[in-house]
């Protein structure tokens, strides 16, 4: 007779000592979900690949306890923050400091790598967050603005903002290339614990001590929803991959949450106590904890797991309506530029270095860097993981097998690590170079300053004039060929396979210059006239855009050219055409709906007033464009996101039509 096996949705992986004394972090990779780092109050930093018992690799250098670490996207690299203030470099694969960065003068509580360029961000028990620049050994910006201790920073996957969450119960973001403040969210009612960034819209979460998980517009500058039901501190949070929900990591669970509207989809138990990470893998969700000298790994099985819908563990909940969730690619919100391509020629490396980068470094930092060691633990595991820099594919435990999961009757086996013998010293001495004293200077916009308001209260100080670009927030991109292109040819290799659209965009440009030309004598409702007879959407959007800004040139007889095209707009499929409908169709109610109404309300003139006629007749033709567009209005009011709250808000303003 055959016997049904069931396995578990979660189970502990491995049990390890991993280090001599309490353990005080630790991360995983987030690419491979399989590399593993640890810190400890002895000092060190441990590296381990999860599911094995060895230690691949300890690294010292720091004389006070190991606070916050993190790795690089690549796994290439790992940043440590210490008590004292001061963070390390290292490089996994060549096995050497890389550098020493000095400059906070309290506990680092948060470090994270910017996606593209070299760049590291920390944050410290001081409040101060600093940007710095790994290649140039400096400190960038200094951002301040938090009250209170920095404990979690997050770069935006684009490489233009960071987010940081602090004990001050705020979350903020900044615009690294201007070097300022964008927004401050405010609502948490504890210390901000983490923050994370969905990997393709434009939204953001936030975990706080107050058992909230937040989840912020980050086009609109306010809160989307909030999860209030949960009994202890949210310790970790992750977005799924694809975008389609949020991993939340408390004392004995892990849960999946929706957010538009706010819903647990499931609650999946797992006991494991001080969790400080996740990463995904092979469609399981490793998590790691650790209590005193031992750290534990577990598995979630996620193909075990309800990611959308409100079902949960079998029971459809009867508290929240059942809504289909968003089809994936369907996003209300927009989405992160990714920059992929460029036809400029290379930058030099040493061209683009600082003067004193060649110039002997201080005793202090030439010191700690000296006495900064990567020892190798497990020559094999080292050999197999960091050294095959040229395969396709790299080796385990990059692409490993998903971690089989055990019965559900079956014990797992605790391990325990076999202690670090004495190994050999290879650390490889480095160029000296010099690191300057900070000097403080005012804030330089390195691109267009964003046209928001800005707390004033939050500075951005600049401590080094190191030349920063915007460009250096974007990805480093290799030409084929070393020699630079001319215009002509630059042109050419954009064009090829866009033709279609190459045609689009020049008609839209002529018809834009023939709208300009009217534009130019001043003659806002002939300009108007003249797009709305080109019949082209994208010129009149275009248009609205510009007058949109300004209120003052709007007009009664501008409002009945108008309204038509924004019943287009209103039902376009492309997103921004919808917005700028909104827009416009908002500024007219605001500004022109009274007047309307009082003028259709008034009694009938006596006599001949002929300026009065041709108001009414006006008024009566924008009263009938408004009713038909009230319909559409009405019927997308029901819409979830941004642009049903838009719709909402307009359907309030045109209730007096009804």
């Amino acid at each position: 007779m055959a016997v049904s096996v069931t396995t578990k949705t979660a189970w502990k992986l491995q049990e390890i000592t991993a280090h001599s004394s309490n353990v005080s972090s630790l991360v995983l990779g987030k690419s491979s979900g399989r590399l593993l780092a640890t810190g400890g109050d002895d000092c060190r930093v441990n590296i381990w690949s999860v599911n094995k018992p060895n230690c691949i690799m300890s690294l010292t250098g720091h004389t006070t306890p190991i606070e916050s670490l993190q790795i690089n996207t690549n796994e290439e690299l790992i940043v440590a923050g210490s008590q004292s203030g001061s963070i390390r470099v290292w490089d996994l694969e060549a096995a050497k400091i890389l550098r020493t960065l000095l400059g906070h003068k309290a506990n680092i509580c948060s470090l994270d790598f910017h996606p593209f360029g070299s760049f590291v961000a920390s944050g410290s028990l001081d409040t101060n967050i600093k940007l710095w620049d790994v290649r140039r050994k400096g400190c960038v910006f200094r951002y301040k603005g938090h009250t209170q201790a920095v404990r979690c920073l997050r770069f935006s996957p684009d490489g233009k903002w960071l987010a940081s969450a602090a004990d001050d119960h705020t979350v903020k973001l900044w615009d690294l290339a201007a070097g300022k403040i964008m927004f401050e969210f405010t609502g948490h009612t504890g210390p901000v614990n983490v923050v994370e960034f969905h990997p393709n819209e434009y939204l953001l979460a936030s975990g706080s001590s107050d058992r909230t998980v937040r989840f912020w517009d980050l086009e609109k500058f306010q809160v989307v929803s909030c999860i209030e039901e949960e009994a202890t501190p949210v310790r970790c949070v992750l977005f799924n991959p694809d975008g389609c929900c949020l991993y939340s990591g408390f004392q004995d669970s892990l849960r999946v949450y929706g957010w538009e509207p706010e819903r647990c989809f499931d609650v999946v138990l797992v006991n494991w106590g001080k969790v400080a990470d996740l990463s995904i893998c092979n469609n399981q969700l490793i998590g790691v904890s650790f209590a005193q000298s031992t750290v534990s790994s577990f598995v979630v099985d996620l193909s075990r797991v309800t990611k959308s819908g409100f079902i949960l563990h079998g029971l459809i909940r009867d508290d929240k309506p059942l809504v289909q969730p968003t089809p994936a690619g369907s996003s209300l919100r927009r989405i992160y530029d990714r920059p992929s391509t460029s036809c400029s020629k290379p930058q030099s490396r040493v061209k683009h270095n600082s003067e004193s980068e060649r110039r002997s470094p201080s005793s202090e930092d030439d010191r700690d860097e000296k006495e900064s060691k990567a020892e190798i633990q497990n020559p094999e595991d080292y050999k197999e993981i960091f050294q095959p820099k040229n395969s396709i594919s790299r080796t385990p435990p990059r692409n490993n097998e998903p971690f089989p999961a055990p019965l559900e009757d079956e014990p797992v086996a605790v391990k325990e690590a076999v202690k670090p013998s004495q190994a050999v010293d290879v650390q490889t001495p480095l160029p000296k170079q010099e690191h300057s004293d900070p000097i403080q200077r005012p804030p330089i916009a390195f691109s267009t300053p964003v046209t928001r308001t800005e707390p004033s209260v939050i500075p951005a100080a600049r401590n080094e004039p190191i030349g920063l670009k915007a460009s250096d927030f974007l990805p480093v991109v290799k030409n084929q060929s070393q020699t630079e292109l001319v215009d002509e040819e630059a042109m050419s290799q954009i064009r090829k396979g866009h033709e279609t659209m190459c045609v689009v965009l020049t008609s839209r440009h002529k018809n834009l210059d023939t709208v300009r030309a009217v534009w130019s004598t001043g003659d806002i409702k002939t300009s108007v006239d003249s797009a709305v007879a080109i019949n082209d959407l994208s010129v009149v959007v275009d248009l609205l855009n510009i007058v949109n800004q300004k209120a003052s040139l709007w007009k009664l007889d501008l409002c009945t050219i108008v309204l038509p095209q924004i019943e287009k707009l209103l039902q376009s499929k492309y997103e921004s055409y919808v917005q700028t409908g909104c827009t416009s169709l908002k500024l007219i109610l605001q500004r022109f709906l009274p007047l309307i109404t009082d003028i259709l309300a008034a009694p009938p003139s006596v006599g001949v007033d002929i300026t009065r006629e041709e108001r009414l007749h006006k008024c009566k033709l924008c009263y009938k464009q408004l009713k038909n567009i009230s319909n559409i209005v009405k019927n997308k009011s029901g819409l979830s996101g941004r642009h049903g709250s838009a719709f909402r808000e307009l359907h309030l303003l045109m209730a007096v039509l009804e």
